[in-house]
């Protein structure tokens, strides 16, 4: 709100300008490494899973490679089968159906 109140004024104090610069640009690298943090942590875990090396979910501090690395997982072939989850063992097969009756 005070930054709302200060871009209306008409003369603006240099001073002032450049506390608000300052505390922008302190503030700023924060906020980028903690984006960078919530979109790298989900690819590693998710390149690690898909089979890939988890090293490749860096790639998203190249402009667009967050674009590229969903290209990359999404058609290409995973390396790693789904583990079985205890507690859900496989259903039998089926038993074959009988025979129709004949029709006379």
């Amino acid at each position: 709100m005070h930054l709302a109140f200060y871009l209306m004024q008409s003369t603006v104090d240099p001073e002032q300008a450049r506390r608000i610069a300052f505390a922008f640009l302190a503030v700023m690298p924060v906020i980028f490494i903690v984006i960078l943090a919530i979109v790298i942590v989900p690819f590693w875990f998710i390149c690690r899973k898909a089979g890939f090396s988890p090293w490749l979910s860096l790639i998203n501090l190249v402009p667009l490679g967050s674009l590229i690395l969903l290209y990359v997982l999404a058609f290409a072939d995973w390396k790693v089968m789904p583990v079985p989850q205890p507690g859900w063992p496989p259903m039998p097969p089926m038993p074959p159906m009988p025979p129709p009756p004949p029709n006379v």
